[in-house]
């Protein structure tokens, strides 16, 4: 057989496909038979070629979840090896990921907005964008139902990110020329972060510190990010600036500027230099003061406005959970 054959089979309601484009049911059937050209390759390098209108990815999650059969065999693993004249078939559905990137109507705090960009004061334990374990109500969903325009940008305009259990301000664009402004200045490092980081152990010595070390996977554990010797590990350089506000006998109040926006960055050099922050078990914080989140805010956002040239500042007061936190151990932070 010197060409693949794909052959799609009517629909679970006996329609053609062609004919229910707009409103058929959830599930299509088609039926596959592999050629030469698929002849010794993956499944999922194979599913590609017969069935091009669709992602890798996606088909890698078809697979998963036993949605393709060869030679009437469920294989749910992707590095499966097919032969030519091999028959299957694949049950296109929707997949939790492919579903992600729905409107969901949810309580927004928006500090500013405007025709170009808004500025969002994301709460604590709302994920930014859909991955594993989250691919419902995050950020992304909740910008994508507050603004219709949100649907024809990628990632709902969102350019940089904060961790879940951050709380704090983030820039969202509403163009795409906005959108691609953003992310240059972020790169350029002409967008300002600073954040406010409630940390184990009371701070010694001078009360500023700048922490210039490399950022990678940690080697000993693929879950964290750590410092590392970049002669032996793959790492990107990161600088943090870190002032102390307030101590205290249990730990330290500072104030965070980033200068680099490697993944996790703050948590991994306050760790390095012995002040884990408070909640933060996966970088050696534990539960204190009464949060169970780790201690940081994202508390100051400073940019030009791409469109105005306008400078914008804007600032977030600390959250009710911090405030006690900070109570708790006999300190206090007023804003600038």
């Amino acid at each position: 057989m010197k060409n693949s054959e794909l052959i799609i089979s009517r629909g679970l309601d006996g329609e053609d496909p062609e004919d229910r484009a707009d409103t058929g049911p959830d599930v299509e059937l088609r039926q596959l038979i592999f050629g030469e050209a698929q002849h010794g390759l993956r499944l999922d390098q194979a599913l590609v070629g017969l069935v091009p209108e669709f992602s890798r990815s996606y088909l890698q999650q078809l697979i998963d979840l036993g949605a393709v059969t060869v030679n009437g065999v469920v294989l749910r693993k992707a590095s499966a090896r097919v032969k030519a004249a091999d028959r299957g078939a694949i049950e296109l559905r929707p997949t939790p990921q492919s579903q992600a990137f729905k409107p969901e109507a949810m309580a927004l705090e928006i500090t500013y907005q405007d025709e170009h960009l808004m500025v969002v004061n994301k709460a604590a334990g709302l994920v930014v964008h859909p991955a594993p374990g989250n691919w419902s109500g995050t950020l992304l969903n909740g910008l994508l139902a507050h603004d219709a325009g949100a649907l024809n940008l990628p990632r709902a305009g969102i350019v940089h990110r904060l961790d879940k259990d951050t709380s704090g301000l983030m820039v969202v664009a509403r163009t795409r020329p906005v959108m691609d402004a953003l992310v240059r200045a972020i790169a350029a490092r002409e967008v300002g972060r600073q954040y406010l980081a409630l940390a184990h152990r009371p701070w010694v010595g001078s009360s500023r510190r700048e922490i210039d070390l490399p950022i990678g996977r940690d080697p000993r554990n693929r879950l964290r990010m750590a410092v590392v010797d970049v002669s032996q590990h793959p790492g990107k350089p990161a600088r943090t600036d870190f002032e102390l506000l307030q101590n205290c006998d249990l730990g330290c109040l500072v104030r965070c500027t980033l200068h680099t926006g490697r993944t996790h960055q703050i948590r991994v050099h306050m760790a390095a230099i012995g002040h884990p922050l408070v909640a933060d078990a996966l970088y050696g914080g534990s539960a204190a003061a009464g949060l169970q989140r780790q201690a940081l805010h994202a508390c100051r956002l400073v940019f030009t406005h791409p469109v105005t040239q306008q400078a914008m500042l804007f600032q977030a007061a600390l959250p009710d959970d911090l405030k006690q936190a900070l109570s708790q151990w006999g300190l206090s932070y007023t804003q600038p």
